[in-house]
């Protein structure tokens, strides 16, 4: 008679030492947002790693998952299913980052599978199976002279040097090196042995801080991480920051996550920038997650930027953060002049030798002196393309097809020599004879031109001198330091070499009269940016900005003070009850679906809902805003969660975003 062993061959056992897995599996479901148990077979035993990949069965289906820890039981209280196999024993997922995932996804309301997702690329065997370099030996202490110009720049180095927490809002200064202070930073902390991270918004920024930082910490010692390298170089670079072989990780938005081994330092450079935030669930903001990462390790923490955003004044005010500020001798000699001008009709008139290139004569003399002295001009343009839209060229009324109401544009060239006819960008019919319905007159006028057009015009203007631009299609990193106009979009403003001779802002009030609550801000730092290239005021380094000076924004740009700026739009917005000030929510979905949805949320006692109001002209879409008081916020994101669970479990068909702390709230 066969033995009962014998009878069960190819039975599974469970493993001897913790046999209960802890998986989190690969199901985007609200409701499902939880750890499940598992056993661990006695094959699986030793692969079956906290932090490693494996496959389940789930409702009926193999899915994905990680591993998060191994127990000695379950207080499920029914029979646990074997782990179907274990994928990879790569241990991809650190504790610390699946306690950062946690706690990311606790804030932003949404599920921890959603983080990893955004935390742990795409396994590829090939990489996995290559060796990582061994660590490259710690560099020295770098001279870190450029931080001199800062009163408490050195006092920072100390505290980075000493492994003290230190945490630091910088105000770079105009035409400041940042590459090379954060490079002196990082090599600093890395000097002592330990980790750091710093996440810039785009790759040309990573290009840049990438070379300073090798220079001083050595090319085996530094990695970029960013999604322009493939899937296979970026999970073998990734691989390689989490087992410890490289120090310093530099990278965009997702490499906020990255497995950087004993972390002494973040960085964020920019935190303004819309980069950096994730337009994906659960839409977490790179300096929020950091911030948590430094609270969470102990770590570090520098934001640093030529503007400051409302969100880095209020980590200082608060106390957790302290600023990093030249003093105003030392800005006066680096911040280059700066004019304003207002956008109007009188400018138009009394300039009429520069009204073909759209410039007033200050910015056109500017623009003139900087090519006479051998440098480039920058010209920033809010619009890529052509003429986006037409207005009347009297009374500025928007124009209008006469079939459909579409706005009219103009598709530039000509035929035969005669320019072409404004079109409908509605359904494409030419208006070869518009007349403004209100005021009668035939003149038509650019509302916002764009940069092609303004090359165009600007070609005319300097006849001779060379145009370049730089925008969606094509973005250049660095220009040569000769005579030449450069006309870019925001943020994707070139570097010239040595600097530019003048830095013009057109259209002004572009920026600053869009419906949206960081109008002010956004266009400040913007402006910033691209002034902050400019060589300095005692090198003839000029800035013009096309803009009423009376507005804050212009009176920030004109005197180089973002500090002040941010002290006063923390303020206003926390008047009018508007993050940061409060954690704010927007709930955005058909009519029935936003309504159900906050018929489930459960509001802690500061809370309070704006609307809904419309987001379409038929209504099919409706926007809620919820806010609470910053000290409730968490409450806020639990509540929100809680409500999202329970659609999912109901299976409600029509779908609902949710977003803390958004941008865009208007």
């Amino acid at each position: 008679m066969a033995s009962k062993a014998t009878a069960r061959r190819g039975e599974r056992t469970p493993a001897e030492v913790l046999p209960v897995a802890r998986v989190c599996v690969d199901v985007p479901l609200a409701h499902l947002d939880r750890a499940f148990d598992y056993q661990v077979s006695a094959d699986q035993e030793a692969d079956a790693v906290p932090g490693c990949r494996v496959r389940v069965r789930f409702a009926g289906q193999l899915v994905d998952g990680y591993l998060l820890e191994r127990v000695e039981s379950s207080e499920y209280g029914k029979k646990l299913t074997y782990l179907e196999r274990v994928t990879s024993p790569e241990p991809v997922l650190s504790p610390e980052v699946a306690e950062l995932a946690r706690v990311v996804a606790d804030r932003f309301a949404g599920t921890l599978i959603d983080v990893l997702r955004m935390a742990i690329p795409p396994r590829h065997a090939r990489a996995e199976a290559q060796a990582s370099p061994e660590p490259a030996p710690p560099p020295e202490v770098p001279v870190a002279a450029g931080w001199t110009r800062y009163p408490f720049g050195p006092n920072l180095l100390d505290a980075l040097l000493s492994g003290r927490t230190a945490r630091a809002v910088w105000q770079a200064l105009p035409a400041e090196d940042w590459p090379a202070r954060l490079a002196e930073a990082a090599a600093t902390v890395a000097s002592t042995g330990k980790g750091v991270l710093l996440v810039v918004p785009d790759h040309r920024d990573v290009t840049r801080l990438h070379a300073a930082c090798a220079a001083l910490v050595g090319e085996a010692g530094v990695v970029t991480l960013s999604a322009d390298l493939g899937p296979s170089e970026r999970y073998k670079r990734w691989l390689a920051v989490r087992r410890g072989a490289v120090r310093v990780v530099i990278g965009t938005r997702a490499a906020a996550f990255a497995p950087v081994a004993d972390l002494g330092l973040v960085v964020v450079w920019d935190d303004g920038d819309d980069l950096h935030s994730e337009p994906r669930m659960p839409y977490p903001n790179v300096r929020d997650v950091l911030v948590q990462r430094a609270h969470l390790t102990g770590a570090a923490f520098l934001a640093g930027g030529f503007a400051r955003t409302a969100e880095a004044q209020l980590l200082v005010e608060s106390g957790w953060a302290h600023e990093v500020v030249a003093a105003r001798e030392t800005l006066r000699t680096a911040a280059p002049r700066v004019a304003a001008v207002g956008d109007s009709d009188w400018q138009e008139v009394k300039d009429a030798a520069a009204r073909s290139a759209r410039l007033p004569s200050i910015a056109f003399e500017a623009a003139r002196a900087a090519l006479a002295a051998k440098s480039p001009v920058l010209i920033q343009v809010p619009r890529r393309g052509y003429v986006p839209a037409l207005a009347c060229g009297s009374c500025r009324a928007p124009t209008r097809c006469r079939r459909c109401a579409g706005p009219l544009a103009l598709p530039g060239g000509s035929d035969d020599g005669v320019p072409r006819p404004p079109y409908c960008r509605w359904c494409g019919a030419t208006e070869a004879a518009y007349r403004c319905p209100a005021c009668g007159s035939r003149k038509l006028r650019a509302q916002i031109v764009g940069a092609r057009r303004t090359a165009e015009e600007l070609g005319r203007a300097f006849a001779g001198v060379p145009v370049r631009t730089s925008g969606a299609d094509e973005v250049l990193a660095s220009v040569p330091g000769k005579p030449a106009l450069v006309v870019a979009t925001p943020g994707a403003e070139p570097v010239a070499e040595g600097g530019y001779g003048a830095v013009l802002l057109l259209d002004g009030w572009s920026l600053l009269g869009r419906a949206d609550l960081r109008a002010a801000e956004e266009a400040l730092r913007r402006w910033m940016t691209a002034a902050a290239l400019a060589k300095q005021g005692v090198d003839g380094g000029r800035v013009v900005v096309i803009a009423d000076s009376v507005l804050a924004p212009v009176q920030a740009l004109v005197r180089w003070d973002p500090v002040w700026h941010a002290r006063q739009e923390l303020a206003a917005r926390a008047e009018l009850g508007f993050p940061p000030a409060v954690r704010m929510a927007t709930v955005d979905g058909s009519p029935d679906a936003v309504a159900a949805l906050l018929d489930e949320l459960r509001l802690p006692p500061s809370g309070e809902v704006l609307g809904p109001v419309p987001l379409d002209e038929e209504g099919a879409k409706e926007r809620a805003l919820v806010r609470v008081s910053r000290a409730e916020g968490r409450a806020l994101a639990a509540g929100l969660a809680e409500a999202l669970g329970v659609r999912s479990a109901r299976k409600d068909p029509d779908p609902v975003r949710v977003k803390l702390d958004p941008l865009e709230v208007l």
